[in-house]
């Protein structure tokens, strides 16, 4: 109301637009908090909750956009609270992600992120002298620059950021508040993100070409025609995190980044595409789930990991696998016992705030006992009643070697190297080789070879010629007469299909290289491969070699291998 006007001079049907304004807005501010109170575990619990909640919001748009010059005029509508309205709605895109697994949800949220920057709707904040509006605006920045990294909108990222660091000097500027240092963190730890992948490929202008590592029509390969192999499917996907030296902008290391994509397809917008902006169809799905479902676990304890295990245990559909993806610091037992049973060989930090030196845990406790801040091969055990599939990356994998498949279901774990050679290493801030190899088997490739850049032709060409090695490896591993039917069992789903294939690539890439030489240094699996039909295979070595002399790096091989061991 403005002036002297009285409830009485305004309109019915305009103090009622206001009314159900209002009414709107709080119920989707109270549904918006309740989300926060749902578990992140489980599949059923919080969809009818998040429908809800997508509902109000719909409403709450359209109704906004029908009565803007009533609510302008009768309510004083600011255009930071339609930018409000507009980041909550992003983050619901972007949390629908989070729980389905669907990247088509990510370009949903980029759409509504876009359209604040576009239309300049949190502009006015910062005129005001109200602290916490400018917050709003940072934090908006923060997540939208979270979904252009997911979305690999690395040009727009750069340009993001920098406004990110505009708006924070100017935040710290005008008010002398406590949490500076905080958001510089946020700041250098994205910027150093962008900055992650150790090999660039470049266009003739050398302008820098942004690839996708996500799965893509035509890069796995087709199985064998009559090739008999199991039917079973990737459901769901526990990704964790808790390396003590690698970035973290909002909770996500590097290679929980990287693994995050690689068990993705490339996203596709739903029907309302990012022309349609402001619109909003929260309730329009893929018609079948493409991607795995995944839980994201930053640092997470022991008793928070192994409710998510458990819940994503219950919950596997028949004829599934549950994968875990371990990229942690690793605990290293203290004596030996006589016996030598699943929990004797340590295995992976779990969060604690005990202290950490040199990035590996001191224990301090009798040596009889074992340590509790870490998950042992033997916690594992009981979720081997179903396929498992797991992944370690840590300077003690090889604890993961000491598996008993105690219950005859499919199980294979794979190990990554415990030791690098010391110029590998001092790359560990930017992730780790093995999980690389994993995401993007040329970047990794590249990227041990000491290459800072590659050009775009030459990249396709590698690309390309990639995708005939991992056809043969393909053909290796279903054609081997002493491989583990583990293996082939889970060779039915493409995710896990290119992951053995991209494992089996590294474990012979590292063989060849001349900086590893400690059998420490080459990466493992249980059960154990057969090795003279994949890693030690000479038709691979021979693959390697052709790739290497494409990228004039086959110096820094072995030429005749096998004498080389």
């Amino acid at each position: 109301m403005t002036g002297a006007e009285t409830e009485d001079d305004i309109p019915l049907g305009e103090r009622k637009t206001v009314t159900d304004f209002c009414y709107l807005l709080d119920k989707s501010k109270q549904l918006f908090n309740g989300l926060r109170d749902l578990p992140q575990y489980g599949h059923k619990q919080w969809q009818s909750y998040f429908g809800r909640t997508f509902d109000v919001y719909t409403k709450l748009w359209k109704f906004q956009q029908q009565h803007r010059q009533v609510l302008d005029s009768r309510y004083g509508l600011k255009r930071w609270q339609i930018g409000e309205v507009a980041s909550k709605i992003g983050q619901l895109y972007y949390h629908y992600y989070l729980r389905t697994s669907e990247t088509s949800y990510l370009n949903e949220a980029f759409s509504f992120y876009s359209a604040i920057r576009q239309r300049s709707y949190y502009f006015q904040v910062n005129k005001e002298d109200r602290p916490e509006l400018v917050v709003k605006k940072l934090r908006y920045y923060a997540r939208y620059i979270v979904v252009c990294l997911l979305l690999n909108k690395m040009d727009l990222v750069k340009v993001l950021v920098k406004e990110l660091s505009e708006e924070i000097e100017d935040y710290t500027q005008r008010f002398n508040t406590e949490d500076q240092l905080e958001w510089n963190l946020v700041l250098q730890e994205v910027a150093a993100f962008v900055e992650a992948d150790p090999v660039v490929v470049l266009n003739d202008n050398n302008s820098v070409v942004v690839t996708s590592n996500r799965l893509q029509e035509g890069t796995v390969p087709p199985l064998e025609q009559g090739m008999v192999v199991g039917q079973l499917v990737l459901a769901d996907a526990l990704i964790i995190g808790n390396c003590n030296n690698q970035l973290t902008p909002v909770e996500l290391t590097i290679d929980m980044f990287r693994m995050l994509q690689a068990l993705e397809r490339e996203p596709v917008n739903l029907a309302t595409q990012t022309s349609k902006q402001g619109t909003l169809e929260p309730n329009e799905k893929p018609a079948k789930r493409e991607n795995p479902h995944k839980y994201l676990l930053y640092k997470p304890t022991f008793s928070q990991l192994f409710t998510f295990l458990s819940a994503s245990f219950k919950e596997l559909p028949a004829n599934s696998v549950l994968l875990v993806y371990l990229s942690a610091t690793g605990v290293f037992p203290t004596g030996h016992s006589d016996y030598e049973g699943p929990y004797d060989f340590g295995g992976v930090l779990t969060n604690t705030n005990r202290d950490v030196v040199n990035g590996e845990t001191v224990q301090k406790r009798n040596q009889a006992q074992k340590e509790m801040h870490c998950l042992h091969p033997g916690d594992l055990f009981p979720f081997t009643r179903k396929p498992l599939f797991v992944i370690v990356d840590s300077s003690n994998s090889t604890a993961y070697k000491n598996f008993t498949n105690l219950f005859g279901q499919p199980l294979v774990c794979l190990l990554s190297p415990t030791v690098y050679p010391k110029s590998v290493q001092d790359q560990s801030q930017r992730g780790s080789l093995f999980t690389l190899f994993l995401y993007s088997p040329l970047l990794a490739f590249s990227s041990v070879c000491g290459l800072s850049n590659v050009r775009r032709g030459l990249w396709e060409r590698a690309q390309e010629f990639l995708c005939k090695v991992y056809r043969d490896i393909g053909q290796m591993i279903t054609r081997s007469r002493t491989i583990d039917q583990a293996f082939l069992q889970f060779f039915g789903d493409e995710f896990l299909r290119l992951l053995l294939i991209r494992f089996v690539f590294c474990s012979a890439a590292l063989r060849l290289h001349k900086l590893f030489r400690e059998s420490r240094s080459f990466p493992e699996s249980y059960p154990e491969l057969p090795k003279q039909d994949t890693v030690e295979s000479g038709l691979l070595q021979k693959h390697i070699l052709e790739l290497a002399t494409m990228l004039d790096v086959q110096s820094l091989f072995w030429d005749d291998s096998l004498e080389a061991y």
